[in-house]
């Protein structure tokens, strides 16, 4: 270390080593009480959506299951509305002492580029913690369309020139945007009708007012396997576990074609770095529990497990590809 002295001459003071060791030591005593000492009282987990849907779904098993762990209440806090950006909005707001946690979906990425405002920066706001679940969408048909295939729901799309109607649960939501990337890879023209909550656009699909409709693997199982949905291929990289004799879309001859949903943790930046690891550290014992993968394959959900880090890497291109095809569909809310 030096300094420079009033006359312009310099002198150089030595730091012991032993003492730089003792820096460390300390600070590093530090960062293990402050995980140890973590959480003081109740912490808070907002859940951006409505009580029922995946999030929330998500949200209350991690909180159960992290009441347990800390020998403190988790408690969800549902804060729906603005396509889950009041909520978290909510959360960018909060003390980052980790007692506020977020619980984010797709939309945590989609939402920047579909707004002209946002209320919160994706990359600044918050510190990811760990990416909880994946899980494809399912493309589906009422069973009435006289389609049983990919190929033939395109085939009778451009025979019908843009007469039939789609579903979605919302202008911007992952649904509407995963039916405009098909019609623009496929090459077709479907009629949009939003709805306000997937549930209504769900109910009009098995009443045959719509015919087709992007939905989470997860609320749709129970009509595939009532028959009261056809479902026709999922939307991920590979084959869903929960079905596994469905192909993608990208088998089905759309090469390309990936919409994967998910579900994670984030805490407001600013958070300590002990405080995120002790986090990412139940979140991988939670996940990696028998009753979890079992929980998570009832659903069709699958357990991804990626710590503060990968998880970050995976928003950032999250928001990239999220933002492509916003600009793609023309869809913007304001």
């Amino acid at each position: 270390m030096k300094r420079t002295c009033r006359d312009g001459c310099r002198r150089y003071f030595i730091v012991p080593f032993g003492l730089l060791a003792a820096f460390g030591a300390a600070w590093w005593c530090a960062s293990t009480a402050v995980a140890q000492d973590y959480p003081r009282r109740v912490v808070r987990l907002i859940a951006p959506f409505a009580p029922g849907g995946q999030v929330d779904v998500v949200s209350r098993f991690t909180a159960a299951r992290l009441t347990t762990a800390f020998g403190r209440q988790v408690v969800v806090d549902n804060r729906p509305g603005a396509g889950g950006n009041l909520g978290t909005e909510i959360a960018a707001r909060a003390e980052p002492d980790g007692h506020t946690l977020l619980m984010v979906s797709s939309s945590y990425a989609i939402n920047p580029s579909l707004h002209r405002t946002s209320p919160y920066d994706p990359r600044k706001s918050f510190t990811p913690v760990h990416l909880v679940v994946t899980a494809p969408n399912v493309l589906l048909v009422h069973p009435s369309l006289p389609v049983k295939s990919v190929k033939e729901l395109v085939a009778f799309a451009r025979a019908q020139r843009g007469t039939i109607p789609y579903a979605s649960s919302g202008i911007g939501t992952p649904p509407h945007l995963a039916a405009e990337l098909f019609s623009t890879v496929a090459g077709i023209l479907l009629v949009h009708v939003p709805y306000k909550g997937g549930g209504a656009a769900v109910v009009d699909l098995i009443s045959g007012q719509v015919a087709v409709m992007f939905l989470g693997i997860a609320p749709a199982m129970p009509y595939i396997n009532a028959r009261r949905l056809r479902a026709l291929a999922t939307t991920g990289r590979e084959r869903a576990r929960a079905l596994p004799a469905l192909p993608t879309i990208a088998e089905a001859g759309f090469k390309g074609f990936e919409i994967t949903n998910w579900v994670g943790l984030l805490t407001p930046a600013g958070t300590p770095q002990p405080i995120v690891e002790r986090l990412h550290r139940e979140m991988t014992t939670v996940g990696g529990s028998p009753k979890a993968r079992d929980f998570f394959d009832r659903l069709g959900l699958e357990p991804a497990g990626l710590g503060p880090a990968p998880f970050a890497r995976f928003v950032e291109t999250e928001l990239e590809k999220w933002a492509r095809v916003v600009k793609a569909s023309g869809a913007k809310v304001d």
